[in-house]
């Protein structure tokens, strides 16, 4: 359990103190890492960079701001920076996009007896930039503004990019759901 004890005691840097608090947040910065990063290898490098600016900006935390939103944003800007510094290597990637033509309702059908975990693996065959975009609009609630801000692009682009990623998710789960029901026959 946090509380301001533990975080006085991280703020006077006690190792044991960091290491519990380190305990306690990793459910919660390795879920929003996950959504942004390929691997568990690049999740857990930018969780770690995560963690170091979460210590190292406690004494700023502002009290009346909901300690775990407070962790929750600074994780998102973390992955954000981290992605603005690795850019030109990633849009050097290629990176294939399924195409299948299927009815909805098998989509959406399948959609119900989706895992989280499924869908986290199927979001991984986005292209970076739109798994990242499609992240802060869908998922962290983010304006198209705000998006086109952080990340230096236009708000048609934020909007592009989440369309783009919504497309290949339904590509991908047609494909998957066409699977399932060839399986079931």
């Amino acid at each position: 359990m946090i509380t301001d004890t533990l975080l006085e005691r991280c703020a006077r840097q006690e190792t044991k103190a960091q290491y519990e608090l380190y305990r306690e947040l990793y459910p919660l910065m390795m879920s929003i890492c996950t959504r942004y990063e390929r691997n568990r290898q690049d999740s857990t490098a930018r969780m770690n960079q995560g963690f170091l600016k979460i210590l190292q900006n406690l004494d700023k935390r502002r009290p009346e701001v909901p300690f775990d939103a407070w962790v929750r944003r600074i994780m998102i800007n973390t992955v954000i920076d981290g992605f603005r510094r690795d850019r030109d290597r990633r849009s050097n990637e290629t990176e294939e996009r399924p195409v299948n033509d299927v009815h909805g309702a098998e989509i959406n059908d399948y959609l119900k007896h989706m895992e989280a975990e499924a869908f986290a693996r199927l979001l991984q065959q986005v292209p970076s930039m739109s798994r990242n975009v499609f992240n802060l609009f869908a998922v962290d609630g983010f304006a198209h503004a705000e998006i086109a801000d952080i990340l230096g692009i236009s708000v048609g682009t934020s909007k592009w990019h989440v369309s783009n990623a919504r497309d290949i998710l339904q590509q991908a789960i047609a494909k998957l759901a066409v699977t399932m029901k060839s399986t079931v026959r």
